[in-house]
C-alpha cells in the first residue's frame, strides 16, 4: 500500500498545520477508505463538497478542495472539525502534480506515447499495445494491455485515474504505454503530471465545437501535448492540412518525425512515406520508404486512414529505436481493433463494415476508401449523436450522398434530443432519393445488410465498440456487433 504525509504530499500547495499519514485520495466519496484524502473539484453541475458528509463518514482524514464555488464550505468545516479542510486555488489544474506525487510518479518509469487528433487515436493507440513488448494502454476501448482492457468514463480519465492507472501498469512490469490524449483531457489538465517521451498527431478536423467554440481554440487545445515536460520525440501526419503549424510548434528540444501517403517531400527532417499502395478484398498492401530504406508491409486493415495510422505506427517504432526491419515484421501481425473498420460477412456476403466514424471528415475517409475496395455498391448506415455539435450533421449528410450508393440515416445516441430533429439536421445536406430514412437502428442496419449483394459494400458508421444506446438519459444495450451478425445469420437463411 502507497502511504504518504500530508504534508509531503501538499507540499508548494498550502501550509499544513498538522501532518497526517494519508492512505490514498478519491475524487468519489463512494469509494472513500480510512485513511483516504477526498479531492473536492468545482464540477459543472456540482461541487464535490455537496458530498463531504459521506466522504467523512466513509473515513475521510482530509478533506481537499477548490475555493471557487465551495462557499459553504465553512459550514462544512465547522461540523466536520475533527479532520483538517484544505482550499486549494486552482485545484483542478494541480490534481494531476498532486496524484502523480503520491504515486511516485510512475509515468517517470515507463515511455509513455501520447497519440492525440480527431480521427485514427484508438486504433494507433491499440496497434502500439500490439507491436510494443509489455505496452499498456490507455483510450476509449478501456485500460490495461491489448485484448484485456477495463472500462474507462472517458477517452482520457480524470487526473487522479490516469496516475492510478499508470501506477498500477508500471506495478505489472509494463514498460510502455500507448495513451489517448483527447482535446477536452489536455484543456482540463486531465494529463497534468504525466511525463510524455512521445507525441503522435494523427490529423486534425471538425470536432467537439460544442466545447471549444472554434477550430482554432480547438487545435490549440491539441497543441498541448507537445508542451508537456520530458518530452523527446513528436510524429507528425504530414499530410494534414494543419501539419505546418503543428511542425512551427515542436520545440526545438523535441525530435521531430514525419509520414505520408501522399508523396510529402517539403519535409527535411526524417520523414516515412507509403508508396505503391494497393487496396484489395484482403485489406492493404504498400511499400514503406524511409531515407534509403524500402520494406514491403501488407495488413488485414482496409481504409486509406489505416495506411496512415500503420505508418505512424512504424514511425513510432523507429523514433523509439526499433530497426525497419524489425518494425515492419511486427505489423505483420496487426489484428483489426474492435468498432474500427471491422470486418464482417462470408465470401457470399457483401463485405461489411462496423466503423466508429462520427465526424464529417471520418465519414468521408471511410467511404472514400471503401470506393477502392468495393466491387459494386456502397451502403452507408450512419446517425449523429444528440446533445453534440450540431453543425456537423448536415455536412455528414452531404459527405455519405456524395460517397455512397445507398444512404439509410438511423438514430445513433440521440441522448436528451429529439430523434428526428437530428435526422432533420443531418438530411438538410442531402438532396437526392437515395437518402432512405429508418429511424429504428436495428431496422435499418438489417435492411442494408439484407437488400446489399454479394460484391456491394455496407458501411455501418458512428458507434463502433459500443454496446448500448442513450435515449433521454438510459442506456440501453445495443451493439451494430450483434445486430450484424443476426442480419446475416437471416440472410442466411434465406439464401
Amino acid at each position: 500500500m502507497i502511504a504518504m504525509k500530508l504534508k509531503e504530499l501538499l507540499k508548494d500547495c498550502a501550509d499544513i498545520a498538522e501532518d497526517l499519514p494519508i492512505t490514498g485520495l478519491a475524487l468519489d466519496s463512494r469509494i472513500i477508505k480510512n485513511g483516504n484524502v477526498f479531492i473536492a473539484l468545482a464540477g459543472s453541475r456540482q461541487h464535490g463538497l455537496a458530498h463531504v458528509e459521506q466522504a467523512v463518514e466513509k473515513g475521510a482524514c482530509a478533506v481537499v478542495f477548490e475555493p471557487v464555488g465551495a462557499e459553504e464550505w465553512q459550514v462544512a468545516s465547522e461540523k466536520f472539525n475533527q479532520i483538517p479542510f484544505i482550499a486549494i486555488e486552482n485545484l483542478a489544474t494541480k490534481l494531476g502534480e498532486i496524484a502523480a506525487r503520491f504515486y511516485r510518479h510512475p509515468s517517470r518509469a515507463m515511455d509513455v506515447i501520447g497519440i492525440t487528433g480527431t480521427n485514427g487515436k484508438t486504433s494507433c493507440s491499440q496497434f502500439l499495445g500490439q507491436v510494443l513488448e509489455h505496452c499498456g494502454i490507455i483510450g476509449t476501448l478501456g485500460w490495461g494491455e491489448w485484448g484485456h482492457t477495463a472500462k474507462t468514463l472517458n477517452t482520457t480519465p480524470d487526473a487522479l485515474a490516469n496516475q492510478q492507472i499508470l501506477a498500477e501498469l508500471l506495478a505489472n512490469y509494463k514498460r510502455t504505454v500507448a495513451m489517448e490524449v483527447s482535446s477536452h483531457g489536455l484543456e482540463q489538465g486531465r494529463v497534468n503530471g504525466v511525463y510524455f517521451k512521445g507525441a503522435v498527431y494523427t490529423n486534425i478536423s471538425r470536432d467537439h465545437l460544442d466545447y471549444h467554440g472554434t477550430m482554432d481554440a480547438y487545435f490549440q487545445a491539441k497543441l498541448e501535448l507537445l508542451r508537456r515536460p520530458g518530452l523527446a520525440f513528436a510524429v507528425i501526419n504530414l499530410d494534414d492540412a494543419y501539419s505546418t503549424q503543428m511542425l512551427d510548434a515542436v520545440p526545438a528540444s523535441v525530435v521531430c518525425w514525419g509520414f505520408s501517403v501522399r508523396g510529402n517531400s517539403g519535409y527535411t527532417g526524417d520523414a516515412v512515406q507509403a508508396e505503391n499502395i494497393v487496396y484489395s478484398m484482403d485489406g492493404i498492401e504498400f511499400d514503406v520508404r524511409w531515407k534509403d530504406n524500402v520494406e514491403k508491409v501488407k495488413v488485414a486493415l482496409y481504409g486509406d486512414f489505416n495506411t496512415e495510422n500503420v505508418l505512424a505506427v512504424l514511425t513510432v517504432m523507429l523514433a523509439m529505436g526499433i530497426s525497419m526491419t524489425d518494425a515492419v515484421q511486427r505489423l505483420k501481425a496487426i489484428k483489426p481493433v474492435a468498432g474500427r473498420m471491422e470486418r464482417y460477412g462470408a465470401t457470399a456476403d457483401p463485405l461489411i463494415f462496423i466503423d466508429y466514424a462520427h465526424t464529417p471528415d471520418a465519414l468521408e475517409k471511410v467511404l472514400a476508401s471503401m470506393k477502392k475496395h468495393c466491387q459494386q455498391d456502397l451502403w452507408v448506415v450512419f446517425g449523429c449523436g444528440g446533445n453534440r455539435d450540431s453543425g456537423k450533421r448536415p455536412q455528414m449528410g452531404a459527405c455519405a450522398e456524395i460517397w455512397a450508393d445507398h444512404v439509410i440515416v438511423t438514430d445513433d445516441n440521440p441522448r436528451h434530443e429529439e430523434n428526428f430533429d437530428i435526422v432533420k439536421d443531418i438530411l438538410a445536406g442531402c438532396h437526392s432519393s437515395k437518402v432512405e430514412v429508418i429511424q429504428n437502428r436495428e431496422q435499418a442496419i438489417k435492411t442494408a445488410v439484407t437488400k446489399a449483394t454479394e460484391k456491394d459494400c455496407v458501411v455501418i458508421a458512428g458507434k463502433g465498440h459500443e454496446d448500448y444506446q442513450e435515449i433521454k438519459g438510459v442506456q440501453y444495450p445495443f451493439s451494430d456487433k450483434q445486430v450484424v451478425i443476426e442480419a446475416l445469420r437471416m440472410r442466411a437463411a434465406h439464401q
